[in-house]
């Protein structure tokens, strides 16, 4: 994958080809440099398994299979000058297609089953536990929003339109978009919340790698049970701005134009952060007050 990365990188710079609005080689760049994160996520958490090393050995080699398969369809494709997604052209293009779908639901399934082997692990670090649990769970999530990509869009008829399926919703695919992600900024995008979700895996173990390294100069997330209330906040947060992406992006409402109904959505989830946060802090407080109690008791 990092070499596809580079190679597609080399390709966005010498090849002027547009297709769907957006350089050729982008898809296979952005989901290379996606699938470097997202295996690496992976064997860092099957390295933290005591038992069923075996079976998580089985699930990433499948993981990392059909990822490569898939990638190589990607780029295949725009070697042809032809788009890779939704496309049933051909009957060759149908194919192609049909195969990146098995694929996906392949990957999702190896997924899961590292999900469930994380489920029933005893780790000993709880926040570590609880985040890399959580980051899965919701980059399972975040995949799945991939199946809803492939049903019609409206005025797309399966065995009759040559393209099925679309990443915007309520406005064609290629349109005005933002730069960089090439998500759309005059309708719904349900890359969205797929990136969002897919991405839980790395973001919410790097908050317990980021408190731990804070744990030596404050004290109260010194307390295991502070780390552990704090990475549950930033889980259930995290699953509820993953809800509020998909439903945004479902009611074909762009990113950049939130409504009243999503902004006061937003609110609600900064507040309910926001008690969280306080609440865990405050009975780490209560703890190391405790512990200063009775350290001075025991000194004669």
């Amino acid at each position: 994958m990092a070499v596809l990365a580079v190679v597609s990188a080399v390709g966005v710079l010498v090849d002027d080809r547009v297709l769907v609005g957006a350089p050729i080689w982008a898809k296979p760049f952005k989901f290379a440099v996606s699938f470097v994160a997202y295996c690496l996520s992976l064997a860092w958490m099957l390295s933290l398994l005591p038992g069923g090393r075996r079976v998580g050995w089985w699930a990433g080699t499948v993981v990392a299979l059909t990822s490569l398969v898939e990638m190589v369809i990607i780029t295949g494709q725009v070697v042809r000058g032809k788009r890779s997604h939704f496309n049933h052209a051909t009957p060759f293009d149908e194919a192609l297609f049909n195969a990146m779908a098995v694929t996906v639901v392949i990957l999702w399934a190896g997924t899961l089953v590292v999900a469930v082997l994380l489920l029933r692990a005893r780790i000993a670090d709880r926040a570590s536990a609880w985040a890399v649990r959580c980051g899965i769970l919701l980059a399972l999530a975040g995949a799945a929003v991939g199946f809803l990509m492939t049903q019609p869009a409206p005025g797309q008829q399966r065995g009759v339109s040559k393209v099925v399926g679309a990443h915007s919703v309520g406005v064609p695919d290629g349109g005005p978009s933002m730069p960089l992600t090439g998500w759309s900024t005059t309708g719904g995008d349900l890359r969205i919340p797929h990136f969002f979700g897919m991405h839980a895996l790395q973001l919410l173990p790097l908050l317990v790698m980021v408190l731990s390294l804070l744990a030596p100069r404050f004290a109260r997330l010194a307390d295991d049970r502070v780390r552990l209330r704090l990475v549950l906040v930033a889980s259930g947060a995290y699953a509820a701005a993953f809800a509020l992406l998909l439903w945004q992006a479902l009611r074909g409402q762009p990113l950049t134009g939130p409504d009243g109904a999503t902004l006061g959505a937003t609110g609600l989830i900064l507040i309910t952060v926001a008690l969280g946060v306080y609440g865990a802090l405050r009975t780490g407080r209560t703890s190391v007050a405790t512990t200063a109690l009775i350290s001075k008791d025991l000194v004669p």
